[in-house]
């Protein structure tokens, strides 16, 4: 459903300009009626001074500075852990520093016209906030609505911005919902039912929807989630495993990412529920508000980045209501049901392993990477190499040398060899296996050059939590099955398991990621007892291999083999094989858009979720299901890599700064484009390749970002920049 002008022009005589409102019975008002299955609403106004809906008062000055404190960190107000939940959110979005295009590029202070200003950029408005839940407390899935003071009641238009990662309600706060404030829009926030949920199972505290920690027996059903261990359950698991905690995507024994789609259009629904709260007239009789803001008359664009682009798309295939207009995307996890007659070419050479499921390629790298990361090829063509293990003369992070005491270049060293004594590597020496190692990971997918530099940090700061939490997720596995021998806990120097921090635990609603912040993965199963996974013991190679042993079994439940032998699994390891395996065929996605006008943006750095698994493969799938009724358009952007974050040289990783821009600068793009062909009919431009400028210089030290290095997506390509999509095949570019 393709809005225009004149659509808009003619739904618009039924909003409360006029004095009544359309209905299908001319005696029987429509009335505005919350949506099934929300609870109590908690509404706020924002002055957009001393608070407010984007920034919670901190302003662009402020979200560059220091983190927000609290005046009592172990007992937290609901307000302190706003201000902070938005200070992290936003910069882990996006690179916040001034070098890096933080006010200048996009930042507050920038309006929608791209005009930079002094400003502060705060906007005033009200927030929503419930939970959507079926009535048993066990779903709980975050909802909010942001409307800005400037939302025009005479335009009205909606920006979904559900949340990356396994992150919070307000974890898209910096990328697409910051761009629809800009606009006047409201925007639709869903936790997609993952974070922050967390759950202390040693003191059995959980959250609450404004992030206070409280007992569960206080929180009831009104916690963000409890694991089903009580009781006895819990007793004898805290005597076996002490100090451990489990978080909602995880453990929630939901496989929350197959109602990712649902939970935007639900936060769609309740978009238009509080729009008409706010703005629609109200009926004499029965002192409600009429449904004046329908479907019809909104403009509903989905957005969000990575997870959250995903949950987007996801929406779009799913909505049978036309609620939804268009959508652009950034870097979105989008995983294709079938890959049958779909083929990838890139560089004129076709990917051999493209669009394989989430768990499939993550179980895999895990394996693989830091072996990889460790071979002097991976590196960048430039010779930088972020995040390395070794020492010497190549840029580090202090985060990346040890690890519970030992040089992760040891803990590599040691994977190779024990990869090697499996047959899964060849090589005589460290050096032909990690070069072996590497091969392996270009091999499955990781194609771009610039992949081979970011194994290192990759491994030591994301990859193993999404293998960890989805293999969980899928096979809706409790906290007290332990899979493959892993639990979620707090650590000491040694890696050894500690207990939890009060005032770390008390405000893990505005610092955590829903994934492993307020601990880390720990390897029960290691030799000598359990410890961080990085310094485990893998009891089949007696060597601090990094828990190989468990990082196979991981590969092998998704797979239904054994990685080793290649032999079927049998017995219980097949049984929650079967379990995974369903999981992730209830989270593969259809390819069929509805012919929404559709952006996708992705880096080809992108070594997260690399193109060839994601963005290229659903472009591709895409074009086979839908065929010539496809409005799917597709922007590869060079030199951009899926974190942002990571790209200041002060608060992100050493290196990055040199090799990257900001994707998210190219997704502020999308969706002005997007905007554009809604409101004036402006065609999208073709599909194609963005060849970006890296910034370049002394790694930490990069020169500040120029327009020279992020050019504008263009209206008419080059011949060598053009992407084709037809029939199931894309073809990319040099």
């Amino acid at each position: 459903m393709t809005h225009t002008l004149t659509r808009l022009a003619a739904a618009l005589l039924c909003l409360p300009l006029a004095l009544g409102a359309c209905s299908d019975d001319d005696d029987t008002p429509d009335l505005n009626q919350l949506p099934a299955g929300f609870g109590t609403v908690k509404t706020t106004s924002y002055d957009g001074t001393t608070d407010d809906l984007l920034t919670a008062g901190l302003g662009k000055t402020g979200i560059a500075g220091a983190a927000p404190t609290f005046a009592d960190p172990v007992n937290p107000t609901a307000a302190e852990l706003r201000r902070r939940a938005i200070y992290v959110n936003y910069r882990a979005l996006v690179d916040f520093s001034a070098g890096g295009g933080y006010g200048t590029l996009y930042g507050p202070n920038v309006t929608s016209a791209g005009t930079v200003t002094a400003g502060e950029g705060k906007i005033a408005g009200k927030e929503f906030i419930a939970f959507a839940d079926d009535g048993t407390g066990r779903k709980n899935v975050g909802m909010m609505v942001q409307i800005p003071s400037t939302f025009d009641r005479t335009a009205p238009c909606i920006i979904t911005a559900p949340s990356s990662g396994s992150r919070g309600i307000y974890g898209a706060i910096g990328t697409s919902g910051e761009w629809g404030l800009k606009r006047g829009c409201a925007v639709a926030y869903t936790d997609a039912g993952k974070g922050i949920g967390y759950h202390d199972l040693q003191a059995d505290k959980v959250n609450l929807i404004d992030g206070r920690l409280v007992a569960r027996a206080t929180a009831g059903k009104d916690a963000h989630f409890a694991s089903d261990l009580t009781g006895t359950a819990l007793t004898d698991f805290n005597t076996a495993t002490p100090n451990r905690f489990a978080y909602k995507h995880a453990h929630s024994q939901q496989n929350p990412e197959k109602d990712w789609g649902r939970n935007v259009l639900d936060s769609i629904r309740f978009a238009l529920w509080a729009i008409n709260e706010e703005y629609a007239a109200v009926d004499t009789p029965s002192g409600k508000h009429l449904r004046s803001y329908q479907a019809g008359n909104v403009l509903v664009i989905a957005s969000s980045v990575s997870n959250g682009g995903g949950e987007s798309i996801q929406a779009a295939e799913q909505d049978t209501e036309g609620l939804i207009d268009a959508v652009a995307v950034s870097e979105p996890n989008v995983q294709p049901k079938s890959m049958a007659g779909v083929t990838v070419t890139a560089g004129g050479a076709a990917v051999a392993n493209a669009g394989r499921p989430l768990a499939d390629y993550f179980t895999w790298r895990m394996i693989y990477e830091p072996c990889a990361a460790i071979s002097a090829s991976a590196q960048a063509p430039t010779g930088v190499r972020p995040g390395w293990f070794g020492g010497g003369t190549a840029p580090l992070g202090n985060a990346f040398t040890m690890v519970g005491g030992v040089e992760l270049q040891t803990i590599a060293t040691n994977r190779c060899q024990s990869l090697a004594d499996k047959g899964l590597v060849t090589g005589a020496t460290t050096a032909a296996q990690a070069d072996d190692a590497l091969a392996k990971m270009r091999a499955y997918g990781w194609t771009d050059p610039n992949h081979d530099a970011l194994h290192a940090s990759h491994y030591r700061l994301a990859d193993v939590y999404v293998a960890l939490d989805y293999v969980n997720a899928y096979g809706r596995f409790s906290v007290g099955d332990n899979v493959c021998g892993f639990s979620l806990a707090n650590v000491d120097a040694t890696g050894n398991v500690a207990a939890q921090v009060a005032a770390t635990q008390a405000i893990l609603f505005a610092t955590g990621n829903g994934l492993n912040t307020g601990g880390d993965v720990v390897y029960n199963d290691s030799v000598g007892g359990a410890k961080l996974y990085h310094v485990g013991v893998s009891p089949s190679t007696q060597r601090m291999d990094g828990s190989l042993d468990g990082l196979l079994c991981l590969h092998d439940l998704v797979k239904g083999v054994d990685t080793v032998t290649g032999t079927p699994l049998t017995g219980a390891a097949l049984a929650r094989s079967t379990r995974v395996q369903a999981g992730v065929q209830e989270v593969l996605m259809s390819g069929n858009l509805r012919s929404k006008p559709t952006v996708i943006v992705a880096g080809r750095s992108d070594t997260l979720l690399p193109p060839n698994h994601t963005a290229r493969a659903y472009a591709a799938y895409n074009s086979k299901v839908e065929g010539a009724a496809s409005k799917l358009r597709y922007y590869e952007v060079l030199n951009g890599q899926h974190f942002d974050g990571f790209n200041p040289a002060a608060g992100g990783v050493v290196g990055y700064d040199t090799l990257f821009i900001p994707v998210h600068h190219y997704m502020n793009k999308a969706l002005d484009l997007m905007w554009a062909h809604m409101k004036q009919q402006t065609a999208l431009p073709p599909s194609q390749v963005v060849r970006t400028v890296p910034r370049g210089g002394t790694p930490g030290a990069a020169p500040a970002i120029a327009a020279a290095n992020v050019p504008d997506i263009a209206a008419a390509p080059a011949a060598g920049d053009t992407i084709t999509t037809a029939a199931g095949a894309i073809v990319i570019p040099n």
